[in-house]
């Protein structure tokens, strides 16, 4: 192979790394370690790389591509599939095209992800950050005048906009309708302990357990990884208690099912034996049995709304950071016990 012909993939081959951590390293991104970055230059030394960096910055201020980034933390949760649409229907009739990536909660498959993503050149990105991501992640964008869109969850201090929903309410709304229903011992489940949206909707849920006049015992709370089988190792932890919980709010409709799941399999039937609610309220809420009573987050319209945050930035070429909390309600339907021949929406307080 001749020198000139030397490329990021070689070097990447040769460095046992991707081709976006070579491109970080040739931008001389910070978010490189210092022993990635000392073998990635080690590889360009030995094949004769040169990096064309003025044409490299020529090619990204003359980029106008139709193209949106959207990176999700769990692809394998509906509710993202489901966000993933909504950006899509907003998206694709504007003539942008959407390049979708999931990070499964790793901080470096995310950094890799967006790297790439910039490489081709992409208008502006919608993200709903991996755990632990931090507001220095996403400076190289907004220092290049790329828009971001954050969703589901926060990022303190990051300088991008975000739409996030309004989870303490949610949380201190399904409460309140619980605790309507008698239940006095009501768990908490599921979720990572150390995200911003767990202690927002811990916290709803404590508040309304203080309104119900119901003091919060610490051993209903039991976190989990946010899917369903979290649910079911939750639900299995919480009726190990000796003083067991009779009703279970949970961090959202994935852990629910996961919990319902758990129920059956002690031979106790959800909405009969326990009460069960949800928080997203994603299209199988309403055709699982029994029927899933949720807080309504309504993740199409999250997605739809995100877009269109993200176009308005992108076609005003301000990246202004906006913040966007949006409202929820509760929804009810069977796996709460309230045997209703219609489901009930309550906006949350």
């Amino acid at each position: 192979m001749s020198k000139g012909r030397v490329t990021v993939v070689d070097i990447a081959h040769a460095a046992g790394v991707s081709k976006s951590t070579v491109s970080l390293v040739l931008q001389s991104s910070p978010l490189v370690n210092e022993a990635t970055r000392a073998r990635v230059n080690a590889a360009i030394r030995e094949l004769g790389y040169v990096y064309n960096r003025g044409a490299a910055n020529l090619r990204q201020s003359n980029a106008k591509s139709r193209i949106v980034g959207i990176v999700v933390n769990d692809l394998t949760n509906g509710f993202f599939a489901e966000l993933a649409v909504g950006v899509d229907t907003v998206v694709q009739s504007a003539g942008f095209v959407q390049f979708l990536a999931n990070t499964g909660e790793s901080v470096g498959r995310q950094r890799e992800v967006v790297a790439s993503m910039r490489e081709h050149g992409i208008s502006g990105l919608i993200v709903s950050p991996a755990r632990g991501t931090e507001a220095a992640d996403f400076k190289a964008l907004t220092d290049a005048g790329i828009p971001v869109v954050l969703v589901v969850r926060n990022v303190p201090g990051a300088r991008v906009s975000s739409l996030v929903s309004d989870n303490h309410a949610g949380s201190f709304a399904a409460v309140e309708h619980l605790a309507e229903l008698g239940h006095r011992r009501i768990a908490f489940l599921g979720g990572f302990p150390d995200t911003a949206i767990f202690a927002e909707r811990l916290g709803g849920y404590r508040d309304g357990m203080a309104r119900a006049g119901l003091v919060p015992d610490p051993d209903l709370v039991i976190g989990s990884a946010p899917s369903r089988a979290g649910g079911v190792e939750a639900i299995e932890r919480a009726l190990l208690i000796a003083d067991k919980p009779t009703a279970a709010v949970c961090f959202n409709d994935a852990v629910a099912f996961g919990v319902c799941d758990g129920l059956r399999a002690r031979r106790r039937e959800p909405g009969a034996d326990f009460a069960v609610v949800g928080f997203d309220d994603v299209i199988e809420a309403k055709t699982a049995v029994p029927a899933l009573t949720t807080v309504s987050v309504e993740p199409q319209g999250m997605g739809r709304q995100a877009a269109e945050l993200l176009l308005k930035q992108i076609n005003s070429g301000k990246a202004e950071a906006e913040t966007i909390v949006d409202s929820v309600r509760l929804v009810v339907r069977q796996s709460c016990g309230a045997a209703l021949a219609a489901p009930k929406r309550r906006v949350a307080p």
